[in-house]
């Protein structure tokens, strides 16, 4: 099963490192992690997304929160919550393909953001499935190159 953990950390040098190297002693890679400041300067938000070991989540989530540099730890996936992944794909295009990556671009409401005599550059939003569907569609093309931002997540309503 997919998890999906809200950390809080201090934003400050290697408070990111810190966290994540719990995971790495125990020999558990992400899936995807992404981190930004949150509203707050001085904490910022690390999203982290590991498949399977449901059975370490929460004694690693105990070790996480005796850390100095941690003030939160959640699993979201525990909760109801809302996730996002942004793309960037840089397809090649030709003159009979134009139409046929603009249609793809419309059913996933994806955006050109950038044209070249051999290449469109577009963007899109979703969750991991849907963003691993439009890369899907688009690789007959020709991916020049792709950049993903990682999940980005948090719970819904009006809890923080």
């Amino acid at each position: 099963m997919k998890h999906t953990l809200s950390v809080l950390v201090k934003n400050r040098a290697g408070a990111v490192a810190e966290a994540t190297d719990v995971f790495r002693r125990r020999g558990i890679s992400f899936r995807s992690i992404s981190c930004a400041e949150t509203e707050d300067f001085d904490v910022s938000r690390l999203v982290l997304t590991v498949e399977d070991h449901e059975a370490e989540l929460e004694s690693i989530a105990d070790e996480l929160r005796a850390q100095d540099v941690v003030a939160m730890v959640e699993d979201l996936s525990r909760r109801d919550f809302v996730d996002r992944e942004l793309v960037l794909v840089k397809v090649d295009v030709t003159r009979e393909t134009t139409t046929q990556i603009m249609q793809v671009c419309e059913v996933f409401r994806a955006s050109v953001i950038g044209m070249g005599q051999e290449t469109m550059t577009v963007e899109m939003t979703g969750d991991t499935q849907k963003v691993d569907g439009f890369i899907r569609m688009l690789r007959p093309f020709g991916i020049r190159s792709l950049a993903r931002t990682g999940v980005v997540a948090m719970k819904r309503g009006d809890d923080d």
